[in-house]
C-alpha cells in the first residue's frame, strides 16, 4: 500500500508529518538524526490510553533531544532529520517487528493501546511513520556524499530502579576509533563530566536500527551519542553539550580526504 495513503488513513489531517528536516540542502559531509524528537501521538491513538504527563516522561521520547540535535545542527550547518511521533506509537531507532518495536511496557508502564495489536495495526504504523523516517535517511545519504554521520538520543539517569553514572555515552561497534575519539576530545574541555564508551547501551542487530542498517552498511564514520536527559533540563545545559558535541564532531574528519 502506498506510504501516502497510508498515512491520510492513519494519520488525521490535523496529525504532522513524522519527518522534519533542518539544513536539508546542506552539503556537509557529516550527516545528523533524531529519532527520538517528538511525543506526538496520532489522534487515532487516544494518547495510547496513557496521561499527558505520562508522555511526556521519558519513556515517551527522548528529553532535550530535539533541542540539542538542532542546537548541533545549527553550529555544524549539518544535515539533521527529526522524528515527531513518541517511541512509544513505534520507535524509529528498532527493527520492525522486534519486541522494542511497539512497546506494550516500557519502565515498568503499561501502554495500553499497544496490547493485543494484529499485524495489520502495526504494519500501519510502520507504513505512516517508521518508513518516511526510513526514506529520509536514505535520501539524506543519496542526495549529498557523506563521511560520518551521528544519532542524537537522550536517555534516563534511572531505569527499572538501576542508576546510571553516566553523563553521557559514546556507542559504537565497528567504529570505536570515532567514540573514542568525541570521548576524548570532550574529556579534555570537561573533565568532571563522566563518560562512557558503549554505555549505558551497545548497538546490537536485534534491538538497533540506524548504525547496522545506515551507517555501518555504508562504512561510514559515526556514533550513536546517548546524553543523560538530567543534563539536558534547561538552555544553558544544553547549549554546553551543543558546544562540546558540535566542537568534537567538527574535529572527526580533520586531515582526512
Amino acid at each position: 500500500m502506498d506510504n501516502a495513503l497510508v498515512q491520510s488513513q492513519f494519520l488525521a489531517e490535523f496529525d504532522p508529518a513524522p519527518v522534519e528536516w533542518c539544513n536539508r540542502n546542506s552539503t556537509s559531509p557529516v550527516m545528523l538524526l533524531c529519532e527520538h524528537a517528538g511525543k506526538t501521538i496520532p489522534a487515532t491513538l487516544d494518547d495510547l490510553g496513557l496521561a499527558p504527563e505520562v508522555l511526556d516522561q521519558h519513556i515517551g521520547w527522548d528529553i532535550g533531544a530535539n533541542e540539542l540535535a538542532k542546537a548541533i545542527s545549527n553550529r555544524l550547518s549539518a544535515p539533521l532529520i527529526l522524528q515527531r511521533y513518541s517511541r512509544l506509537v513505534i520507535d524509529c531507532n528498532r527493527p520492525p517487528g522486534s519486541d522494542e518495536s511497539i512497546p506494550e511496557v516500557s519502565d515498568g508502564t503499561v501502554v495500553p493501546s499497544n496490547a493485543n495489536l494484529t499485524s495489520f495495526e502495526k504494519n500501519l504504523r510502520r507504513q505512516a511513520i517508521f518508513d518516511p523516517l526510513d526514506e529520509a535517511i536514505r535520501h539524506g545519504f543519496d542526495k549529498h556524499p557523506r563521511r560520518a554521520t551521528f544519532s542524537i538520543h537522550s536517555y534516563t539517569r534511572t531505569l527499572n530502579g538501576k542508576t546510571r553514572i553516566w553523563d553521557a555515552g559514546f556507542l559504537s561497534r565497528s567504529d570505536t576509533e570515532t567514540a573514542n575519539h568525541l570521548i576524548d576530545h570532550i574529556a579534555h574541555t570537561a573533565p568532571q563530566l563522566t563518560l562512557g564508551l558503549n554505555e549505558p547501551y551497545q548497538i546490537d542487530d536485534a534491538e538497533d536500527w540506524f548504525i547496522p542498517r545506515h551507517a555501518e552498511a555504508r562504512s561510514l564514520r559515526h556514533t550513536l551519542i546517548e546524553v543523560c536527559n538530567d543534563q539536558l533540563m534547561d538552555p544553558q545545559g544544553i547549549a554546553q553539550w551543543a558546544d562540546l558535541l558540535s566542537n568534537a564532531i567538527s574535529t572527526t574528519l580533520v586531515g582526512e580526504t
